[in-house]
């Protein structure tokens, strides 16, 4: 059914407010806006952030720019074999490192999930373990780590892991609450125990899940293994703040571009595991 144009006039007339927010919510709406655009421009005065400062780094980086190229070409081998080495070590400290914050974090998940765990007091006090761990970033577990263990890749897995298992553990926990309790009653209805319930009423749901997040933090560890690698904690950023300290910026940018493509190798490697094993609909989720 149509309003005609002079009905909506008529209702407007009868009824102002119906037809326009109240002037307290406007009130509040221009004051949170003017309080945002005020932090905003605070922000950039207390950072220096002017117009020259900015014109004079854009210079400055357009001749970092220029020293990359043409890229460095390795020539021999035993160069090569460095940077492949590297490579090899922040590919393999992602993967290690994910897979221990994996293992340790699955167990934990199911204390931390209110369908899982009825007991309210040990369910938010595993909650709030998991923010303690995610309230470290990976870097500062790095260079805690390397103090511990010294340099090397040891330091990166451990930072990766520990903080792996803040992530992980939320997530997963999060992915058993979100299961149907359908497929549990009807265990449950068959005599199935509690660990029957669990295994063939929520499992089934929630590994695809599970197996799309390990993929996607994997990618992500990788980018962050080669942070890892500048602070000490070797692989491929190691060598390439190397490079930049000594002012090779060819063979930076070819390390940089090597990194590129071996993140980009991986994600299209991931998108065909979750493809081939949970469907194209949740694979295409997290591509």
């Amino acid at each position: 059914m149509s309003v005609s144009a002079e009905r909506i006039d008529a209702a407007r007339d009868r009824l102002p407010g119906a037809f326009r927010v109240p002037l307290p919510v406007r009130l509040k709406r221009a004051a949170a806006w003017a309080l945002l655009l005020g932090l905003f421009c605070y922000c950039l005065w207390a950072f220096n952030f002017s117009p020259a400062r900015i014109w004079t780094g854009l210079g400055r980086l357009g001749d970092v720019l220029s020293f990359m190229f043409p890229p460095y070409i390795w020539t021999s081998w035993a160069e090569f074999s460095e940077i492949l080495e590297g490579l090899g070590e922040t590919l393999s400290m992602a993967f290690i490192g994910t897979i221990l914050g994996a293992v340790v974090a699955f167990p934990l998940s199911f204390i931390g999930a209110k369908n899982i765990n009825r007991l309210p007091f040990l369910r938010h006090s595993v909650r709030r373990g998991y923010d303690v761990i995610r309230a470290f970033e990976t870097l500062i577990l790095a260079l805690i780590f390397i103090r511990a263990f010294g340099l090397g890749p040891l330091a990166g897995i451990l930072a990766i892991a520990v903080s792996e298992i803040g992530t992980f553990a939320k997530l997963f926990s999060e992915a058993i609450e979100n299961t149907s309790d359908k497929p549990v009653e009807g265990i449950r209805a068959s005599g199935g125990s509690r660990l029957q319930q669990i295994r063939y009423g929520t499992m089934p749901q929630v590994m695809p899940v599970i197996l799309s997040v390990l993929l996607y933090n994997f990618e992500s560890n990788v980018r962050s293994g080669t942070i890892l690698g500048i602070v000490g904690a070797g692989g491929i950023g190691f060598l390439l703040s190397d490079r930049i300290a000594a002012y090779r910026w060819d063979e930076a940018w070819s390390i940089i571009l090597l990194i590129i493509a071996m993140v980009y190798v991986i994600d299209w490697l991931s998108a065909l595991i979750r493809k081939g094993l949970i469907g194209e609909q949740v694979g295409d989720g997290f591509s």
